[in-house]
């Protein structure tokens, strides 16, 4: 059977003064927190590459248990995230987030520790390709990673938001 019914994606822009971006979410969970000050066609691009047949709709209310525990983590009152995701990628890619996923508040890990991890050596730049295609900044931790001697990389919040995270967590 063949549908034709359209995946509603609700959103809002999180804003406290200090942080200002925009979260969404389906039904099954948070699929996305964009990069600070960002405008909202970053997240029109990846729902439009990641959901085929959706309805974005502003619903703050709907995005209230995402933008409250993401706001008590911005705030310093929060170290882990209790709220559903569901995050849209590879295979490959839900392997190396769910790794993310594991370090803990505090804590970093290199690209090529992840890909020990997911027993594929071999594959720390796909790691980092990975990592970069992260649609789900501060909950799945991405900030917390970095090049195989301690070095920063890049990262899609940019490197001022990823000092700003780590710095909650010191």
């Amino acid at each position: 059977m063949v549908t034709n019914q359209r995946e509603t994606v609700y959103w809002t822009l999180l804003d406290n003064g200090a942080w200002e971006l925009y979260i969404a979410a389906t039904d099954n969970g948070l699929c996305y927190v964009g990069s600070p000050k960002a405008p909202f066609g970053e997240l029109e691009e990846w729902v439009r590459k990641h959901i085929k047949n959706y309805e974005l709709v502003e619903d703050k209310n709907a995005l209230w248990p995402y933008e409250a525990e993401l706001l008590e983590f911005l705030e310093g009152r929060r170290k882990e995230f209790t709220i559903p995701l569901d995050l849209r990628g590879t295979e490959f890619q839900h392997k190396v987030w769910d790794e993310l996923l594991k370090v803990g508040f505090g804590e970093s890990a290199t690209y090529t520790e992840i890909a020990e991890r997911i027993h594929r050596p071999e594959a720390a730049r796909a790691v980092g390709s990975s990592i970069g295609a992260n649609p789900v900044l501060i909950v799945v931790p991405c900030h917390r990673m970095f090049g195989k001697h301690g070095e920063w990389r890049g990262y899609r919040g940019g490197l001022e938001m990823k000092e700003r995270l780590l710095d909650i967590e010191k």
